[in-house]
């Protein structure tokens, strides 16, 4: 199998071939959302990147097993060991089940991403789910005396790990800047140094999350899920582990950290870290209070948004700025965005009604060879856009007749670009979709009209029958002042 991939290792700071360890079997994990508010722009980010990364994969020919975690027990309001679970304090605040808030953001997750048209993991594990492998890991670590227990709670030695280990060699931390930069924090004295963090915590009386353990009634630390799931499901040693730039520390740093305690090596091969999405310069992120919604970035229901952009146009946004770099948020950008993406959908349109000549004036071969030299050099979305373009001008050229094409290449430059705009990069035609959605419209007022008249007859057998046959297809239907509305679940 031939490949010329290189991809930017976070952990030695350069470039390198990809090279999987056990070919043509390629091992993916990618830190997914904690789930406990809606998907905000930068969850897009990683979802988009890590996402043509796996179709890439694919497509060159690798059997890719991609895993992305579902966060829903141990990541507290304070990442420092402190405070209380996020998950638990919206359950709180709204009243219900933690795990109805779970169900719900995630299901919100689920179909931001399809709107994003990111194709679904291979396996998507939740943490919950893996308490008992959780507990485990600890034990392990505690056998090899890299941690230690104290009144139920069990945390990571990092000075003792230190001694034979480099912690903090993924984000360059250096432990006696630790040692001189954190501090105790209240409800933290049980640790021997405060820049050690919890593997296992005992549950407070308040605290509604907990599964019983040797140690105590607790919960597992919020970085240890993803050394459990990553290596349960793609082995003690595997290619890539993938994420935001903001969970390089503390929480990828802490993963190295355990995995090499509990196994004795490392992991992970290569690191992958997308920038951040920032606004004016700052982390968009909801501690901040400065994020948007991918919902009110489709709808356009933001005191920022001058319009909505639809879910193509956020996704070729995305794509313009290579992935190790930050992309600020700007409707100018955003604009502009959207008139290069329906530049390339009518490009793509064109290449389909192309006249064909005798003879070719171009050379499609060029063109192939600077797109896919793009990919390859650590998927530099943002020059392979900008050789797409080049080709959209000969096509536009073609079309105006200055430029002639005959038949094999234009069979040749229809797949490659059916093969990078569809498949590789992930875009979808949105005036299709603009079009399907129209239909259903036009679907649900028929049905909805036909509800309305059976009811005026009395007949509410037929009425509740249109009803709950909608309910069970995820279209939910609900009578108001004004008449009926719906919407898709």
């Amino acid at each position: 199998m031939k490949n010329n991939l290189t991809i930017y290792n976070t952990l030695t700071r350069k470039k390198e071939l990809f090279e999987p360890l056990n070919p043509p079997f390629v091992g993916m994990y990618v830190c997914g959302p904690t789930v406990y508010g809606d998907s905000h722009l930068g969850h897009a980010r990683p979802a988009i990147t890590f996402d043509v990364l796996f179709r890439y994969l694919k497509y060159v020919g690798y059997k890719v097993r991609y895993v992305r975690n579902i966060t829903d027990v141990g990541h507290l309001v304070n990442d420092a060991d402190a405070g209380e679970d996020k998950i638990a304090k919206k359950a709180k605040l709204d009243q219900v089940e933690p795990m109805e808030i779970v169900q719900k953001y995630t299901n919100s997750y689920h179909k931001n991403m399809e709107q994003l048209n990111t194709l679904p993991p291979s396996i998507e594990p939740h943490a919950s789910a893996h308490i008992i492998e959780q507990a485990e890991m600890v034990e392990e670590i505690l056998k090899n005396g890299f941690a230690y227990e104290v009144n139920g709670s069990v945390y990571f030695d990092v000075a003792k790990y230190s001694e034979t280990n480099n912690y903090g060699k993924l984000s360059g931390r250096v432990l006696e800047d630790l040692q001189n930069n954190t501090r105790i924090l209240a409800g933290q004295s049980d640790k021997k140094n405060s820049f050690d963090f919890a593997l296992w915590k005992k549950a407070e009386p308040e605290h509604i999350m907990r599964w019983p353990s040797k140690w105590s009634d607790g919960f597992p630390g919020w970085h240890l899920e993803c050394s459990v799931m990553s290596t349960k499901y793609l082995g003690d040693k595997f290619d890539i582990h993938g994420g935001g730039l903001d969970l390089q520390f503390p929480h990828h740093e802490c993963e190295i950290a355990q995995s090499k305690a509990a196994k004795g090596e490392d992991a992970v091969k290569y690191w992958m870290h997308n920038n951040l999405i920032t606004i004016d310069g700052q982390k968009m992120s909801k501690s901040l209070n400065n994020f948007i919604m991918l919902d009110e970035m489709f709808s356009g229901k933001h005191k920022l948004l001058e319009q909505a952009y639809g879910p193509m146009i956020v996704r070729f946004f995305i794509l313009q700025a290579h992935y190790r770099s930050t992309l600020d948020f700007s409707n100018k950008a955003l604009q502009a965005s959207e008139k290069g993406y329906k530049r390339l959908m009518d490009a793509v349109k064109t290449l389909s009604n192309l006249k064909i000549s005798s003879l070719s004036s171009v050379n499609v071969q060029d063109i192939k060879e600077k797109i896919f030299k793009a990919l390859d050099d650590d998927m530099n979305t943002p020059i392979l856009i900008a050789h797409l373009f080049d080709g959209v001008k000969i096509i536009n050229s073609i079309n105006a007749g200055k430029e002639t094409i005959n038949k094999e290449d234009l069979s040749f430059l229809q797949k490659l670009y059916n093969d990078i705009v569809f498949e590789i990069l992930g875009l979808e035609n949105e005036e299709k979709s603009s079009s399907e959605d129209e239909k259903l419209k036009d679907v649900m007022n028929l049905l909805l009209n036909l509800r309305t008249e059976a009811k005026k007859n009395k007949d509410f057998a037929t009425s509740d029958k249109i009803r709950d046959e909608l309910k069970e297809l995820g279209i939910i239907v609900k009578d108001t002042r004004e008449g009926a509305e719906w919407k898709i679940q």
